[in-house]
């Protein structure tokens, strides 16, 4: 296909070099240096996407990150598909494939765009909130819908192929925006010895000049940012960083820059490449010169295919040699938007009209536009436009002084296109990042940026300069100031001589008034994306909603991926409008990182796949792998789940190791509970304010198991605590509660209690642990443990020693989490495979049997043994436990928890309590999350009166057994419950004592 909107000369595209790609399925041409973007407009296509909630079809807005409407799904592979690509920021490149990333069967013809005829009323601001609600039968229906219809483009089914990195840089100065002021102040900075980095979204530095025909020093823009970034590219300090987006500006100068290194170039980068690369700048002092963005005019039906931002339209023209249209029809508050009329004649196309919304403009512009021939409807604006899928011709209105009311003279013109310009907004993202609230200008009619804690200048379009003699001097200062507060000499540099225009004041007008209310009117698009209208604004407002943030929630203005560049400042003028405000009462909403839609893989680097989270073995492991051992994930830890024999199934696995436990002797690698070295003179006052129990009297040599609750009472971690000395104790946690315990212990002490002298050390690492549970435990360990007496009435249960295990210093604790006779061995970690060797050379004899987390999971549930974070939910305090005999109340000093366990919810009958549960046919196994009811015929919804927390089917007692929840449970001992399952099978189970075997604990004694 031809490119019919091509220009036969100009831009700053290579002709020579032609590249093909797809759209939608077909093939199209543009050159080397478009973008998406203009190459679409080249070939004369003008629906790019459907409106969120609408789908009315949208066509190109604007030509950079503020574009709402052009974001495609990019990539020709399902593992190179990426969503939502701005067309107006992604470069050419040949063989690149892209689509709409809504609109069925087509974007050209889509089905929901039928609901959008009927949208305004079905759909008002907050329909979500209002419907969708009953009958809740429906809602399985209502969610496929809503599914269905919802969204934009769609996240890749495969494995990114692509590899990502991250740099850390330090600067003395940082340069945000590679403008006219960008550019001078960084040859400003690097003249004076300052090491500076410079960043720009675009491909190549320059800014708006890169789209503008005027002089600097008497020879075009282009050459003189030539000179100047060659100049800077020769210099050693000075690092220059194109198609790099400062997403986030952080606190103590910190950025985030994401650097497209091959998106430009293919579906994939090169083999040894990377994708993008994430910069993490700390600067000393940071230069904001990121520009202001034109805002558009919002008047009825705005949104069709053909209306644009007028200063878009010169940027395709003049960059990239296209021109979007055949007849223009502009209408502009001010006197910057009568270069792009300018523009349009100039490239050979009808200009129809400029419609100024002023009485009387007289700028030079202006005048220029009347001598060459082209009409000026002044105190007039374009009220609506005619057309759905392209512009086809406006209604002009004459308008009173202020923009408030169409005061007559309606009339029609015959266009394809229209452009608009409300003035501009500086882009002040960046300097609200860090917490500085933008302040209003009634002189700019735009917000600037607020007071700052941070070593930061702004300079050019940011503060409202937009004369380019004033954005150059403003550069030149910046840079000034940014070497002295360094204290370096300023570089010396003479201000360039430019071309200054006069201009007449512009008018500070946002909505254009319409011959039907604001209600009533055709619909005036504020946010394009998310179909936010200047009567859904209005209607939001009086429906009580008069904070700023939340008409934006309410209206889902700014939502988009655009995330409300262009309509979020035209959204408060009408919001303040209708409530009788000024701008500065309305306020602002506030900006947050990132300034665009950044990859996830460009936040993680290459932290990803193996490197996404560190894997930690113990060091046994090689010895599990070996003995193929299957394992499962416990925090970061690798723990061994089970070792299957050949042929056996992982229940037989387990119903095996299970018997040689409690028959003969097994062995578990307990290297990853979490132990945490306590010390200091304070440190057993310190437990005893953590733990509910007692520990004031713990012995040296001595044992202790307890309970941990947060503020609420509720349980959140338990283990054992050994006395080590006096003031020194060792505690073991769960596995994957280790870190946040350390992280709790160190909140209190340095918060709460700074005045105990308490020091806690993580050693979990530095401990190899083996636990030998089973009635020969004791044999098999006296034959490597010569120095420690193992006689049961010398090394009782719950005490601990000191000695050698297989000639390894070690500490021995004699405690169970089996109920069986158990030693637990700590070995210096390096030593851990040498002794567990030495263990199972001396255990061939007694058949000593390695046995994973699950064989561990049943053992402790034939014994009633919690497991925190399986049997506790954040919602369960000791007492549901049936553990109140680990709670001790008459302690000096208060526990955490004590007055949350007393609260009126926590001692109330009829709490959930943990119980044990037989189920009448002992061969079927409870599913763990079943909900127990008292009538399985009661229709639903059913009354709950709890769960299963733990079910196991133990080959030690030949029956199913199961731990759970039940209201008031340990007062219902004996009765029966039913449990409903799915598939629509009933389970009966009898509510016992979760102490299935040795209710006495004899075995752990003997």
């Amino acid at each position: 296909m031809s490119q019919k909107n091509r220009l036969p000369s100009g831009g700053r595209i290579d002709r020579s070099r032609a590249l093909k790609f797809m759209w939608n399925g077909r093939q199209y041409t543009g050159y080397e240096g478009d973008t998406v973007a203009s190459a679409l407009l080249a070939n004369g296509v003008d629906i790019v996407g459907r409106s969120f909630k609408y789908s009315r079809p949208r066509g190109i807005v604007a030509a950079g990150a503020e574009e709402p409407n052009a974001v495609l799904q990019l990539g020709a592979t399902e593992a190179t598909q990426v969503p939502n690509v701005r067309a107006t920021q992604q470069s050419l490149y040949n063989g690149l494939v892209c689509s709409a990333t809504n609109g069925w069967p087509s974007v050209e013809s889509d089905l929901m765009g039928l609901v959008g005829n009927i949208g305004g009323k079905m759909m008002p601001p907050g329909f979500y909130y209002k419907t969708f609600m009953y009958p809740q039968s429906m809602w399985p229906t209502y969610e496929k819908f809503i599914r269905k219809a919802a969204g934009l483009g769609r996240a890749p089914r495969e494995k990114d192929p692509d590899t990502y990195d991250v740099m850390n840089q330090h600067c003395d100065v940082m340069i945000v925006g590679g403008g006219p002021a960008g550019l001078i102040a960084a040859l400003v900075a690097a003249r004076s010895g300052a090491r500076v980095i410079l960043a720009d979204e675009q491909n190549e530095l320059g800014g708006h000049l890169l789209s503008s025909r005027e002089t600097i020093d008497g020879k075009p823009a282009a050459d003189w940012v030539a000179d100047i970034v060659s100049e800077l590219s020769g210099l050693p300090e000075v690092t220059i960083l194109t198609r790099s987006v400062v997403n986030g500006y952080h606190d103590h100068n910190f950025l985030t820059i994401n650097e497209n290194k091959s998106d430009f170039q293919g579906d994939r980068a090169l083999s040894g490449k990377v994708r993008q690369r994430m910069h993490r700048v700390r600067a000393h002092w940071v230069i904001l010169a990121t520009g202001a963005q034109e805002r558009p005019l919002v008047y009825g039906n705005n949104d069709v295919p053909g209306c644009m931002v007028a200063s878009a339209i010169s940027t395709y023209i003049n960059r990239y040699g296209v021109v979007p249209g055949s007849q223009l029809v502009l209408m502009t508050t001010n006197d910057s938007a009568y270069q792009t009329a300018l523009d349009w004649a100039d490239a050979g196309r009808e200009v129809i009209a400029v419609v100024d919304t002023r009485a009387n403009p007289q700028g030079e512009l202006a005048a220029m536009a009347r001598k060459r021939g082209i009409r000026i409807i002044t105190g007039s604006a374009v009220i609506d436009v005619q057309g759905k899928k392209r512009v086809s011709g406006v209604t002009i209105a004459s308008i009173d002084s202020k923009g408030d009311a169409v005061t007559g003279n309606i009339s029609t013109l015959r266009c394809d296109t229209v452009a608009s310009s409300g003035g501009w907004s500086p882009v002040v993202h960046l300097a609200c990042h860090t917490g500085s609230r933008p302040v209003w200008n009634d002189e700019v009619i735009g917000f600037l940026p607020g007071p700052t804690r941070q070593k930061q200048i702004t300079a050019g379009g940011i503060n409202g300069q937009y004369a380019l003699s004033s954005v150059l001097l403003e550069g030149i200062e910046a840079g000034q100031n940014a070497a002295a507060n360094l204290g370096l000499t300023p570089g010396e540099i003479v201000l360039p001589e430019v071309k200054t225009w006069r201009e007449d004041k512009p008018a500070a007008l946002f909505y254009i008034p319409h011959t039907k209310p604001i209600s009533r009117a055709p619909k005036q698009f504020v946010d394009y994306q998310n179909d936010v209208t200047a009567a859904g604004i209005a209607l939001a407002a009086r429906e009580g909603f008069e904070a700023i943030e939340h008409i934006k929630r309410y209206t889902a203005m700014g939502f988009g991926t655009d995330q409300g560049k262009l309509g979020n400042i035209n959204g408060m003028a009408i919001a303040a409008r209708v409530m009788g405000k000024s701008i500065p009462e309305t306020g602002t909403t506030v900006f947050r990182p990132n300034y665009t839609p950044i990859a996830f893989g460009a936040i993680s680097g290459r932290n990803c796949g193996p490197l996404f989270e560190p894997k930690r073995f113990t060091a046994m492991h090689k010895w599990h792998v070996q003995h193929n051992a299957k394992f499962e994930d416990v925090g970061q830890w690798k723990r061994p789940w089970y070792y299957p024999k050949p042929g056996e199934t992982m229940q037989q696995s387990l119903d095996r190791e299970c018997r040689a436990v409690r028959s003969g002797v097994g062995i578990l690698d307990a290297s990853t509970l979490g132990k945490i070295d306590i010390q200091g003179k304070d440190a057993r006052e310190f437990l005893s304010r953590v733990y509910t129990n007692a520990w004031a009297k713990l012995g040296v040599g001595k044992c202790r198991y307890g309970l941990m609750c947060g503020e609420g009472g509720m349980v959140f971690d338990d283990g054992v605590t050994s006395c080590l000395a006096e003031n020194h104790f060792l505690m073991t946690t769960t596995t994957g509660g280790a870190a946040h315990v350390l992280e709790w212990l160190e909140l209190y002490h340095q918060t709460e209690w700074p005045e105990l002298e308490v020091f806690f050390t993580s050693v979990t690492d530095h401990w190899a642990t083996m636990t030998i549970s089973g009635p020969d435990s004791r044999k098999l360990l006296s034959e490597l443990c010569l120095d420690i007496d193992l006689d049961k009435d010398v090394f009782k249960f719950m005490d601990w020693r000191e000695g050698t295990v297989a000639g390894v210093p070690a500490r021995v604790f004699r405690i169970s989490f089996t109920g069986e006779l158990s030693f637990e061995v700590n070995v210096q970690a390096n030593y851990g495979l040498h002794v567990w060797e030495k263990l199972f050379e001396h255990g061939a004899k007694y058949n000593l049997t390695p046995y994973g987390t699950e064989t561990m999971h049943i053992l402790r549930a034939e014994k009633g043994f919690i497991i925190t974070g399986q049997d506790t939910d954040g919602s369960v305090t000791p007492l549901d436990l049936g553990m109140g005999w680990c709670v001790a109340n008459t302690k000096p000093f208060s526990y955490i928890g004590k007055r949350g366990m007393a609260r009126e919810d926590c001692v109330r009958e009829q709490r959930k309590q943990l119980v044990g549960l037989k189920t009448r046919d002992p061969m079927t196994v409870l599913p763990e999350g079943a909900q127990a009811v008292a009538d399985p015929k009661q229709p639903v919804p059913m009354d709950l009166l709890g769960h299963i927390s733990s079910s196991y089917w133990s080959a030690n007692l030949n029956r199913s057994i199961a731990m759970g929840f039940i209201k008031g449970g340990l007062d219902r001992m004996g009765e029966t419950v039913y449990y409903p399952l799915a598939d629509g099978r009933v389970i009966e189970a009898e509510i016992c004592s979760p102490i299935f075997l040795d209710p006495k604990g004899e075995r752990q004694n003997v």
